[in-house]
């Protein structure tokens, strides 16, 4: 155990607690330690100081800073991570100060961005995303390409391409956005494929270890698994897979990257084409981990981002995963919500019955006369529908059944 310790990068923690950010502070810092700890590095210390505003030079006060500097020595620190976005000033001005590598959070998030991505998009939206974010930060000096030379904060890039002058980096980075554009072509194509096929589309979305891929495992099938593990940012790429509600009744059901406080405004320019699935769906699946002490932190930063991509028009389902592990007393902030654990033998029967209640209160009731010479569609019919009824007639079959306001064109078109 002390051996594998050994090989960890060694890591101490700063957090600046001010007015604006009391309310989540603590669990803020949790959750930079539980990134190092994606990330890869062990967390010795922490330190934290409350500060009506962040020091213009250090981000601390020169107190504190002192303090670390010893604490760095006392423990044998790799790398210094702060809580809050450092300025590219802050951030030479603190390593020369403390001779170690020093990164923020944002910085963190994008090293573990870098490590998931698997998709030949997702590396590319991220390699973007670094660049953008490191390009003010090559001073000169050397200072900021020295911490390139391995650990945490060095993923993706690599040291070659962080070698570059500002010139070629832009110019990378402008390659990156072409080879991108070409890819969200082809998404909009089979989004529209999609759209014009009749199928009903769902998305999920959440904070990050939620449960959504294993929303989806439950939903799709074993034989279509898609990775899940208990860690932040398992998954990155955007899925989208076919899942059946009803023994004919199918929906698409789209996975996007999940969201976190503060996340990077790079990632989400970068994943602007990936996150913009989610915006292209007729039912949003907001998954929120009931076990969490936070789960009302995550649920307002979810709802905040929402907000940002313009996605509070379309209809959510608020799903409380994790209710097994949930405390005794838990009680959801948001409705309607549905309350439940998706690892359990009836968590996705549960979930299933949840998403048709709320396919009935947003569809829309029709009738529909289906003459016999027309019988072939009627198995179309019932993948697109919620059907209710079908009674054989003299001159063909008298449907009624329930479907998207969307998709009345195809009832309409027959």
């Amino acid at each position: 155990m002390i051996e594998n310790e050994e090989k960890q990068e060694r890591v101490l923690l700063v957090g600046i607690e001010t007015f604006e950010n009391e309310a989540y502070f603590e669990s803020s810092m949790q959750e930079l330690s539980d990134l190092t700890k994606t990330a890869g590095g062990l967390v010795v210390d922490s330190f934290t100081q409350k500060r009506d505003k962040p020091d213009s030079r250090y981000m601390i006060g020169s107190g504190k800073l002192e303090q670390i500097h010893w604490a760095i020595e006392v423990g044998e620190i790799d790398t210094v991570i702060f809580n809050d976005r450092l300025t590219p000033r802050q951030n030479v001005n603190l390593e020369n100060a403390l001779d170690v590598k020093v990164i923020d959070r944002m910085q963190l998030i994008l090293d573990i961005f870098a490590l998931r991505a698997r998709s030949h998009e997702g590396m590319l939206q991220v390699e973007q995303a670094q660049l953008t974010y490191l390009l003010p930060r090559l001073v000169g000096q050397g200072i900021a390409l020295s911490r390139q030379a391995g650990g945490i904060g060095s993923k993706g890039p690599g040291e070659s391409k962080l070698e570059m002058d500002r010139r070629h980096i832009r110019k990378r980075i402008e390659d990156i956005e072409k080879a991108l554009k070409k890819v969200e072509q082809t998404r909009e194509t089979m989004r529209n494929k999609r759209t014009k096929s009749g199928i009903f589309k769902i998305g999920l979305i959440g904070y990050t270890n939620a449960g959504k891929s294993s929303i989806m495992n439950a939903l799709v099938g074993e034989d279509k698994e898609q990775y899940e593990k208990d860690e932040l940012f398992a998954t990155l790429d955007s899925t989208t897979k076919m899942i059946k509600l009803t023994d004919s009744f199918t929906a698409s059901l789209t996975d996007t990257v999940g969201f976190i406080q503060n996340l990077p405004t790079e990632l989400i320019k970068a994943f602007k084409s990936t996150l913009e699935e989610a915006a292209n769906v007729d039912l949003l699946i907001h998954v929120i981990d009931a076990s969490n002490p936070d789960h009302e932190i995550h649920e307002q930063t979810v709802l905040k981002i929402m907000k940002d991509l313009d996605l509070e028009k379309i209809p959510v389902l608020n799903v409380y995963n994790k209710m097994d592990k949930a405390q005794s007393d838990f009680i959801p902030t948001l409705s309607p919500a549905i309350q439940m654990s998706i690892k359990s033998r009836e968590g996705a029967q549960w979930l299933k019955t949840g998403i048709l209640e709320k396919l009935h209160e947003m569809f829309e009731h029709f009738e529909l006369q289906l003459s016999y010479s027309k019988a072939y569609q009627l198995p179309e019919i019932r993948k697109t529908a919620l059907i209710e009824e079908i009674i054989e007639e003299e001159e063909g079959y008298q449907i009624s059944g329930l479907i998207s306001k969307n998709l009345m064109w195809k009832i309409d078109n027959l």
